[in-house]
């Protein structure tokens, strides 16, 4: 009879209706978990989301009750039409969790019970995990933190529905607390898993922007303007000066007139040169981009582990780079590079469109007319260029099919493409082997950590020329007309007037060293957090003493420290409830007792109108419960309570029988 009673009081409780502060606090929960989201699903599916939680935090402002069943079934079905419709598929991330959005937004709606409220605190656990498959920075971590701090309180909002706000709030974050050693020994001993978080091949990649390995007008101009930060170096000594920071991407040799691309090239463990002069050591901290090639300082050296060396001198990763991934790098930049130059790349390095750019061919045979050597014909095509008074812009005009002819005879306004893409043009117009290679130029250094920081905006063309018994040679046309542009970046070589991105603008250099500390701050969470990958545990492990250990003895070492922990809490509790006032303890235990008999003592209801309640329901006890009752309230209210009372009471708590 006792566990029926038990049963309809639980059940009861659960269907009971919601109360507005336990709404409000699961509506909260709901938003901050939300809202992060906005940034990556399609508009449509934001919009709707916003919406259901307007209309949830509407309904529950006007203490109405949850929608019709049948109208969030038809949204529910609408919204499933909608997700298919957009992405193709169902299985995947970025279906996933639009879906999951969408089905926390309609979970709200009808809301009409406990049941339905931990429902609901489950979609947001999930979506605060799904935070993490975009997005692993610093920011987002806090988000989901907070996030999860309100979906623990909306399930203390249940179990005391009568506690104040203060007391959730701490109540939470002790909960949180007491995880935080769980997580640190799942972070230090769970077997490492190198790679994306989400691994699908469908939709695990997305998103990721940098170089390409193609360039045509306007390519690289679009990538500047974005201040996404491509990698981070940290030199042991003095990092170089900015002539020298020349982060090489991909070598683009064949040109079809409008765009330039890579040819096939040959790789090997080491690089086709031998490093010479100054050495640069330093760590690079690459950031995803999806492609193979490193950005490696010119020159690298070699063997380099987890890397191999193309004959067009790149140093490439052997997987393509989708996570955040860290080497240990030497620069060699005074190194000679590509002296015994097969004839065949050469050839390559010469050829041209058969048609286009009639003016651009004419004005190359004229400045290598009288057969000069080719670095006299370098000399005179550099010395054309600046005669030229070419204008370096962020925006420049179109220039047509004949681009270089455009750029070089109309417009004479251009970016690093295209000032790099005539000058090679020119000079294998004029007979001298030329090829453009793209990459990152310059950086800045954050006077917060020290590190140098490379963003998309630093993406830059050259050129390379092969002389005789000189090899590949660096010239940079864009330093030419815009000589500002090597030493003091992007900002420091745009004409007056023209706009600049927000960050590079002089009178928002507050934000600047904002942004430096913020960096400086993320590089630490990017370095020790995200960048705990597998070789950094077992350096960590080698140090603590236990080598190269199996991952079956990393569980085994996992489920050691976790049961330790777990009885250190358990010890924590068993001492913090010996340490309770001992009339408290007596008055538990009573409680306890007419707990187990569906009496159990309201939130709100004082001793006496306790006792009295449990009196009328229990008539043969009632003189005894009176007089424990009454007893604990003189003990508890007129102070201080006796030592041997409280014996005495303890003693008929005891005794009491309940029939």
């Amino acid at each position: 009879m006792f566990r029926q009673a038990r049963r309809k009081a639980l059940q009861h409780a659960d269907s009971a209706a919601l109360r507005r502060d336990q709404g409000a606090w699961l509506l909260g929960a709901a938003t901050l978990t939300l809202v992060p989201h906005f940034v990556t699903l399609p508009a449509w599916v934001s919009m709707l989301c916003t919406l259901l939680l307007l209309w949830r935090g509407t309904s529950l402002w006007r203490g109405q009750g949850s929608t019709n069943r049948y109208l969030i079934l038809l949204l529910a079905a609408g919204a499933g039409v909608g997700v298919r419709l957009a992405y193709g598929h169902f299985f995947g991330k970025d279906p996933g969790i639009a879906l999951l959005a969408i089905l926390l937004g309609l979970k709200l709606l009808e809301t009409r019970s406990m049941r339905d409220i931990r429902a609901a605190v489950l979609l947001c656990f999930f979506l605060q995990l799904g935070l993490f498959f975009e997005n692993q920075t610093l920011p987002v971590a806090a988000l989901a933190l907070a996030a999860c701090l309100l979906s623990i309180g909306s399930l203390l909002a249940l179990s005391d529905p009568d506690a104040g706000t203060r007391e959730r709030i701490r109540t939470s974050a002790l909960l949180l607390g007491q995880g935080l050693p769980f997580m640190l020994v799942l972070f230090v001993l769970f077997p490492r898993v190198q790679g994306p978080l989400w691994g699908l091949p469908a939709d695990a990649h997305s998103g990721m922007s940098g170089l390409s390995d193609s360039m045509k007008p306007g390519s690289i101009s679009e990538l500047s303007l974005s201040e996404a930060i491509a990698f981070r170096a940290e030199f042991t000594t003095t990092p170089p000066p900015p002539a020298l920071r020349y982060w090489r991407g991909p070598v683009l040799t064949d040109f079809d007139g409008s765009t330039w691309r890579q040819r096939i090239h040959t790789l090997g463990d080491t690089p086709a040169y031998v490093p010479t002069g100054q050495k640069l050591e330093y760590r690079l901290t690459l950031e995803p981009h999806n492609q193979r090639w490193l950005l490696a300082l010119d020159y690298p050296a070699g063997p380099l582990p987890g890397a191999r060396f193309s004959s067009d001198f790149q140093a490439l990763s052997q997987a393509p780079v989708r996570s955040r991934t860290r080497f240990d790098l030497a620069a060699y930049p005074n190194t000679t590079i590509g002296i015994d130059e097969p004839q065949r790349v050469l050839n390559a390095a010469l050829r041209l469109p058969t048609s286009g750019n009639p003016r651009s061919r004419a004005l190359a045979q004229e400045l290598a007319a009288d057969g000069p050597s080719a670095a006299a014909t370098l000399d005179r095509v550099l010395a054309h260029l600046i005669a030229a008074e070419l204008t370096y812009t962020l925006r420049p005009p179109l220039t047509g099919s004949d681009s270089v002819d455009g750029f070089l005879f109309d417009s004479r306004r251009g970016f690093c493409e295209h000032f790099s893409s005539a000058f090679v043009f020119l000079m294998r117009a004029a007979g001298v082997p030329a090829r453009v290679v793209t990459g990152y130029q310059g950086g800045e250094i954050n006077p917060v950590d020290g590190s140098l920081v490379v963003r998309q905006s630093d993406a830059h063309a050259w050129a390379e020329v092969w002389l005789p018994q000189r090899g590949w040679i660096r010239v940079d046309p864009t330093a030419l007309a815009a000589p500002g542009r090597i030493e003091s970046g992007l900002a420091g070589s745009l004409p007056v007037g023209e706009a600049l991105p927000l960050f590079m603008r002089p009178q928002f250099s507050w934000l600047r060293e904002i942004r430096h500390h913020w960096e400086a701050v993320s590089n630490s969470w990017n370095q020790w957090v995200l960048g705990y990958n597998p070789e950094r545990q077992r350096e960590l492990l080698s140090r603590l003493g236990l080598g190269d250990v199996h991952w079956s003895a990393l569980l085994g070492l996992l489920s050691l420290g976790a049961a330790l922990l777990m009885a250190a809490l358990f010890a924590w509790a068993l001492r913090n409830r010996r340490n309770t006032d001992p009339l408290d303890r007596a008055w538990a235990a009573f409680s306890a007792k007419l707990d187990a008999r569906g009496l159990g003592r309201r939130p709100a209801e004082g001793p006496l109108d306790f006792g009295r309640r449990i009196a009328a329901a229990l008539p043969v006890q009632a003189e005894a419960l009176n007089e424990i009752v009454t007893c604990y309230a003189q003990l508890r209210y007129r102070p201080p309570a006796d030592p041997a009372a409280i014996r005495e009471l303890n003693k008929r708590i005891r005794t009491l029988k309940l029939t």
